[in-house]
């Protein structure tokens, strides 16, 4: 029996590496704490030809997975690799941990050491079995169009009911799976979950990939296996095939664990996140952004609308404005047109650099919207670019609601992609570009691919490498990451983006949720929250959105000319108390005193805890009533917005305690 002890700053791990089994990881816990496991193999493999070795419903138990025998190991201080072979196959693989800020990332890779080829069809990139299972409740996201974000919190006998397995002597053969669904990785389900008691230990974890990815958990005789991997055959339609002498990473997914419950865990994933992130010095910035599309433009711009917008943006504190679509075409209907990124002939009056130039004069950055990936069947580049460059299915281009989809693995599309933010940068001076990406194009591409799920992970690895080299020769540019709001939410992306739309969303009522539930998904200053206002709106649904906006980094649209003049303060008020906070929220902690929003809440609470302050945001969505938020009492130091009905505060026992009026209204109490 071979015995692994790794210990970084935070974690002692252990696995037990037997000759007649495979590595088991037998020990994780943090800071010293209390065992989070219980024994169980760290890998499962699937190949065309043989699958589990004990039938089950789970990705569990794999043939080739248990035939794994230990062959060495390496460790440092923030990284280690254990390497086991089976005999059978040939197959070698080789477990990767590294230590990342409050968290673990594990990887697997597998090599084909044989004389003959392998199919993979899917492998674990992280595989645990829970110490114990008593009391813990699940977390899990549901996210849609115009509805991201909806968490769930249920206890885990919920999902996973007591089966009496000690009278089998066996294992359960069901599952609790989120799965994503082709090319949209947050478009049904989030990749994020966790499992919670509320002395600890609890656990979370969260899959890193733009392409496919499921997490699921599964029953043992003795508590619950979390198995968490990137694509696979029966959910992506994935498949590798593996010639002698290759290789296969996995998807990374990121492990964190907290001593307390749902509140502790979320804070450890924030910490794991910022340790992910690849920063530039330009990121550090946080500008405030005013986009003319939601509620505005809404893609028909032109220079005698953008101008008034311009001058109100500019007055509000705006740092950057950016352009939405249709600056690029004088039509008005162009969704099957795009992929040529030159300016429209003749919608902007002395050209777009005169608009650009006035957004300049202001003091603000220039952006521009693009959707890099997207070819519309009737645009130019649809002909000019070799069918190779394009997403393929048994030799035809794809085609999703009259559009084409870019293969960023081929060299022509990637150029395409060069040539074009090169020559805006160096033509106009953008200094930030949102990168939209507005459908779902399926399960990938079989083209140069074994499979179409490997095709589509090879196209979002390339995307990824892509917008890496790009911020690399353009180092004061900034990117917004964005699919139809937060469509594809993932960490692959946001370790590489400046910020998330966190929602199309258009309705400041229905979006409070999406923005108070938004850093579980992703950091606070990430968190790109909308905040519409409009004249037709009264000063509570002023309120609204204005803290939406506020409750993450804020992003402004509206027709800001057009407010009162109480609205406008409100406005100014609102910019200004972000950027007086914003540097704290690159160290912020979330916390829901009301627990984790659901869609119809009356009451909705997001706390952000930094620098010795906690940023309360609250919203009133339905009667008045009084609200108790646990642990939050302190001295309220600011209040937004200063006018405005008033909100009755106490402090009981050390509870906050908030007499709420009728909605909608909202506001933000600084502790």
């Amino acid at each position: 029996m071979t015995r692994i002890e790794w210990t970084t700053s935070r974690f002692a791990l252990e696995f037990a590496a037997p000759g007649d089994a495979p590595v088991s990881l037998v020990a994780l816990a943090i800071d010293g704490g209390e065992n989070a496991v219980a024994p169980h193999a760290i890998v499962d493999l699937f190949t065309a030809g043989e699958h589990r070795r004990r039938t089950s419903q789970a990705f569990v138990r794999s043939a080739a997975g248990e035939r794994l025998r230990y062959r060495s190991h390496e460790a440092d201080a923030s990284h280690l690799s254990i390497r086991q072979h089976d005999d059978a196959t040939g197959l070698e693989v080789t477990t990767s941990v590294r230590a990342l800020g409050d968290g673990l990332q594990w990887t697997q890779t597998i090599h084909n050491l044989s004389d003959r080829a392998w199919t993979l069809t899917a492998a674990s990139s992280l595989t645990l079995e829970l110490a114990d299972r008593a009391d813990a409740r699940l977390l899990w996201g549901e996210s849609e169009w115009l509805a991201e974000g909806r968490w769930h919190e249920q206890g885990l006998g919920d999902v996973l009911p007591d089966l009496g397995l000690d009278s089998h002597r066996q294992d359960g053969r069901g599952r609790f799976v989120r799965s994503s669904h082709g090319a949209w990785s947050t478009g049904e389900y989030l990749p994020t979950g966790a499992i919670v008691r509320d002395g600890g230990p609890s656990v979370a974890w969260q899959v890193e990939t733009s392409a496919g990815w499921s997490w699921e958990l599964a029953q043992t005789e003795a508590s619950v296996v979390i198995a968490a991997s990137g694509p696979g055959d029966l959910e992506h339609q994935f498949a590798e095939r593996l010639e002698p002498g290759m290789s296969f990473t996995t998807v990374p997914v990121g492990l964190v664990v907290a001593d307390g419950g749902r509140d502790a865990v979320f804070a450890e994933l924030a910490g794991y996140r910022r340790a992910l992130r690849l920063l530039r010095p330009a990121d550090e910035s946080l500008p405030v952004v005013y986009n003319d599309y939601m509620n505005t433009l809404m893609g028909q711009p032109s220079t005698e609308e953008l101008l008034p917008l311009i001058e109100a943006a500019a007055a509000a504190g705006t740092e950057v404005f950016c352009i939405d679509a249709g600056w690029f075409t004088d039509d008005t209907d162009y969704w099957s047109a795009i992929g040529v990124w030159t300016e429209a002939p003749s919608r902007f009056t002395g050209g777009l650099a005169s608009v650009i130039d006035e957004i300049r004069s202001r003091g603000m950055g220039a952006g521009l919207w693009l959707e890099p990936e997207i070819v519309g069947v009737d645009s130019p580049a649809a002909q000019s670019l070799p069918d190779d460059a394009f997403f393929r299915r048994f030799g035809e281009r794809v085609i999703e609601s009259e559009r084409l989809h870019l293969d960023l693995r081929h060299p022509a599309a990637r150029a395409h992609l060069d040539e074009t933010v090169d020559r805006l940068v160096e033509q106009f001076g953008v200094s930030y570009f949102k990168l939209d990406y507005n459908i779902n194009p399926g399960v990938g591409t079989d083209h140069a691919a074994t499979s179409a799920g490997a095709g589509l992970l090879g196209h979002t690895r390339a995307l990824r490498a892509w917008l890496i080299d790009v911020q690399a020769r353009h180092p004061e540019v900034l990117f917004e990451n964005c699919a139809s709001g937060a469509m594809r939410m993932d960490y692959a992306l946001l370790s590489v983006a400046h910020q998330q739309s966190t929602s199309d969303q258009q309705d400041a009522v229905h979006y409070a949720p999406i923005a108070a539930s938004a850093p579980a998904s992703v950091l606070p200053e990430q968190a790109g929250n909308w905040a519409y206002p409009a004249a037709g709106m009264s000063a509570g649904e002023t309120a609204v959105t204005l803290v939406n906006g506020l409750a993450g980094r804020f992003m402004l649209s509206g027709f800001l000319p057009q407010l009162r003049e109480d609205q406008t303060r409100m406005v100014s008020e609102a910019v200004t108390l972000h950027t007086s906070w914003r540097d704290r929220l690159s160290g912020a902690v979330p916390s829901w005193p009301l627990g984790l929003p659901g869609w119809d809440d009356d009451v909705i609470a997001l706390a952000l805890r930094s620098g010795g302050e906690t940023f309360l945001c609250v919203w009133s969505r339905g009667a008045a009533g009084q609200v108790v938020l646990p642990g939050l009492g302190g001295a309220v130091r600011t209040t937004f917005p200063a006018a405005g009905t008033e909100w009755p505060v106490a402090v009981r026992g050390g509870d906050l305690v908030i007499e709420v009026p009728a909605g909608p209204d909202a506001r933000v109490l600084v502790l």
